[in-house]
């Protein structure tokens, strides 16, 4: 997988507008989880919940101090979905 694979359209402009943000730990903090996600994806998966959409299984992973802020991304890959505020 290339990097250019590594993140969908919606992951890569919402991260974009989420650098160009105000909030550089909420950034830093999104870089760390996708950084884990990406290295030891085991442990990811072993801290994220699994979401069931109409596209199949999403990992759901907690931005540790940001919360309600979630990574959402699949374990073929891995690659990262989206990243947003979730209950």
């Amino acid at each position: 997988m290339t990097n250019k694979d590594a993140y969908s359209e919606v992951a890569d402009a919402q991260l974009d507008a989420l650098e160009g943000g105000l909030d550089a730990a909420l950034y830093n903090a999104i870089l760390d989880a996708c950084d884990l996600i990406f290295r030891l994806p085991a442990e990811a998966q072993a801290r994220s919940t699994a979401v069931i959409t109409k596209d199949g299984v999403l990992m759901r992973l907690p931005v540790a101090g940001h919360p309600p802020y979630k990574v959402f991304w699949t374990i073929a890959g891995p690659r990262i979905e989206a990243v947003f505020p979730h209950p």
